[in-house]
C-alpha cells in the first residue's frame, strides 16, 4: 500500500517495551527487563520487533524511565518516548497518542508489543489495518489465524466485513477454556495478537468515555504526571477495546506467539537456551545465562538458572510463576 492511501499521514510504528516480564523470572529481573532479553538470539527481544518495523515511516519506543537509558543499545535508531509511570498499556498508549499527533504531524500509528515473536509478513496486515483507521475511524486489531485451541491467548469473534479486507469486531474473548477455545476457532475466530492501528484522535476519542478519560483530561490540560497518577494500571483491551464499538480487525497469516511465558519460550525458539544433557526425558524448557543444566527422568518442566536464581515449574504452570515473582518483590528479592 502506497502512503497515498494513507491520505500521506505519516505511518508510525509505537513498540511498547515498558514491561518488566515477570513470568520470565528469573531471566528478567528489577533491572534486566524482557525486551532487553535474547532468548535464542543475538539480538534482544527489542531489537528483532524494531528490525520487523523497518517499513514504517518512523519507529518510536514507549517504556518507562528505569529503561529508558537501555533503548539506543538496542533500538540506536528508534526515538525514546518515555512513560511518565509504568501503568500497562492503557495509559502508555493514551499517552502515546496524545504526544505522537503533534511530533509527527497527524500520524497513524502501529502499535506493536516487543515480546512477540513473528515469522511472516507483518507489513501487509499493518498496511491493511492502517488504510482501514483511516478510512473510517476504527480502532483495529491485528488478529491472526489461529493453528491450534489455545487457552492462554485472548480471541477476536469477527462480524461483519469492511473495506480492505477488514472486519468489525462482534467481541472479545479472553483466555477461555478448552472447550470454548476449540468452539472460537471452529468458528473462524482469531487470536488476539495485542497489536493495534489507529489514528491518534481514533483512540483518544473512545478513551475519554473509558476508564483513561481523567488521563486524558490532565494531558489536554498539559499535566501528564498528574493524569497517570489519576488512572490505575489497565491494559488498552480492557479499558478501551473491549468497551468500545468502533473495533475492527483484518486478518494476518504468519506465525506468532506472545513470548510471555517460559513455555511459550519453549514452543517458539528455535536458538538453543542452555547448554544440556536431558536422559529418559522430554518436553522441558531448560534456560541459562551460562550454567549448563541436565535432567534425569523428569518430563514436562521448565528449569532456568540465571545469576544467582533457579526456577523450577511444570510447564503447565508457566503461568503461575507471576505469583512467585510478586511474593519475591513482597520479600525484597525480585
Amino acid at each position: 500500500m502506497t502512503r497515498a492511501r494513507l491520505a500521506d499521514r505519516p505511518l508510525v510504528a509505537v513498540v511498547l517495551a515498558g514491561g518488566t516480564g515477570t513470568r520470565l523470572y528469573p531471566a528478567t529481573r528489577a533491572d534486566r527487563p524482557k525486551p532487553f532479553l535474547t532468548l535464542g538470539d543475538d539480538r534482544s527481544l527489542l531489537a528483532r520487533t524494531v528490525e520487523r518495523a523497518a517499513f514504517a515511516d518512523a519507529t518510536v519506543v514507549s517504556t518507562r524511565v528505569a529503561y529508558a537509558g537501555g533503548v539506543p543499545e538496542h533500538a540506536p535508531d528508534a526515538e525514546v518516548l518515555v512513560e511518565p509511570r509504568p501503568k500497562d498499556t492503557g495509559p502508555a498508549l493514551a499517552y502515546a497518542a496524545h504526544v505522537l499527533r503533534e511530533r509527527y504531524d497527524d500520524p497513524v500509528l502501529a502499535c506493536l508489543p516487543s515480546d512477540h515473536r513473528v515469522v511472516g509478513d507483518l507489513e501487509g496486515p499493518v498496511r491493511r489495518a492502517a488504510a482501514l483507521a483511516v478510512e473510517t475511524g476504527s480502532l483495529v486489531a491485528v488478529g491472526v489465524e489461529p493453528d491450534r485451541p489455545a487457552t492462554g491467548y485472548g480471541y477476536l469473534v469477527p462480524g461483519e466485513p469492511l473495506p480492505h479486507g477488514g472486519v468489525a469486531l462482534d467481541r472479545f474473548v479472553e483466555k477461555p477454556g478448552p472447550t470454548r477455545a476449540a468452539e472460537l476457532v471452529a468458528a473462524g475466530a482469531l487470536w488476539n495478537a495485542g497489536m493495534f492501528v489507529w489514528t491518534p484522535e481514533a483512540l483518544l476519542r473512545e478513551a475519554r468515555d473509558s476508564p483513561l478519560a481523567p488521563l486524558v483530561e490532565a494531558l489536554e490540560a498539559g499535566d501528564p504526571d498528574a493524569g497517570f497518577a489519576a488512572v490505575e494500571p489497565v491494559s488498552v483491551d480492557r479499558a478501551i477495546m473491549e468497551r468500545t464499538d468502533r473495533a475492527a480487525a483484518v486478518r494476518a497469516d504468519f506465525a506468532w506467539d506472545d513470548l510471555g511465558t517460559w513455555d511459550a519460550v519453549g514452543r517458539a525458539v528455535e536458538g538453543p537456551l542452555a547448554e544440556r544433557l536431558e536422559l529418559d526425558a522430554a518436553g522441558n524448557v531448560l534456560a541459562s545465562d551460562g550454567a549448563h543444566v541436565t535432567v534425569v527422568g523428569a518430563s514436562d518442566l521448565v528449569v532456568a538458572a540465571y545469576g544467582d536464581r533457579v526456577l523450577v515449574v511444570p510447564t503447565d504452570r508457566a503461568e503461575d510463576v507471576r505469583e512467585a515473582v510478586a511474593r519475591l518483590r513482597e520479600d525484597g528479592l525480585f
